[in-house]
């Protein structure tokens, strides 16, 4: 990631939005390793509906990490295809 440093608050949400592109390759692994430590085993990831470029690399990245058990759309009152829930081992 960059040199510019922030905290983000592990409460299971994570709205992609705010960040760069090239940053989510690492925040998403990380982001996920975070709330597993604190006990937090359903995370929601909100990338957008737009045209599903970022949905389809959210859900590649997701796919190589080792304790993601699966993942589904969220719910249409949560975002629908505009957020993804990860469940995680």
């Amino acid at each position: 990631m960059n040199d510019d440093y922030f905290e983000i608050p592990i409460e299971g949400v994570l709205d992609l939005h705010t960040f760069s592109p090239k940053d989510v390759k690492e925040l998403i692994p990380e982001y996920l390793r975070l709330c597993k430590e604190k006990g937090i085993r359903e995370v929601k990831l909100i990338h957008g509906k737009g045209k599903g470029i970022l949905k389809e690399f959210v859900r590649k990245q997701l796919q190589k990490i080792p304790f993601v058990s699966r993942f589904v759309d969220a719910e249409l009152n949560d975002g629908g295809w505009g957020a993804t829930i990860v469940f995680l081992k």
